[in-house]
């Protein structure tokens, strides 16, 4: 039998997964994360981007988170995301439009601080939403 860990991914509306899983791949604040069972002790942040989960059984999950937390213990990993769907369930057509609203957003020569920001990070999130749609199409 593989070695395995614990995992939850958690949102504030769902919880999306829980099980026993042989690796984990985040895109934690400082970077892309690899986690196995045995993996040191760790709390971060997590960037826009995706969970790849390899089951028990070597098959795979991908679900995208939109920011939160990452916490690994000895025997159990949390994901704790601000917003978080199956990437199977993400709207590629809708993504699309959330980065030309945002480019466009970003663009204009009335947009304050404030508007620039809440537009670079609709586009960094709908950036890393196609990103894992591209990832799940491979």
């Amino acid at each position: 039998m593989a070695m395995t860990v614990h995992l939850d991914v958690v949102s504030a509306e769902e919880n999306l997964f829980s099980g026993s899983v042989s690796a984990i791949q985040v895109t934690g604040s400082e970077g892309e994360l690899g986690i196995h069972p045995g993996h040191a002790p760790l709390l971060t942040g997590l960037k826009p981007g995706m969970v790849r989960l390899v089951k028990q059984d070597g098959s795979e999950e991908i679900i995208y988170v939109a920011g939160g937390t990452l916490e690994v213990q000895p025997n159990i990993v949390t994901v704790l995301a601000d917003v978080a769907t199956r990437g199977e369930d993400l709207d590629e057509q809708a993504a699309e439009q959330a980065v030309r609203d945002a480019e466009a957003q970003m663009a204009s020569s009335s947009a304050t601080e404030l508007d620039h920001h809440a537009a670079a990070v609709q586009l960094a999130e709908a950036i890393a939403q196609l990103r894992v749609i591209r990832q799940l199409r491979k």
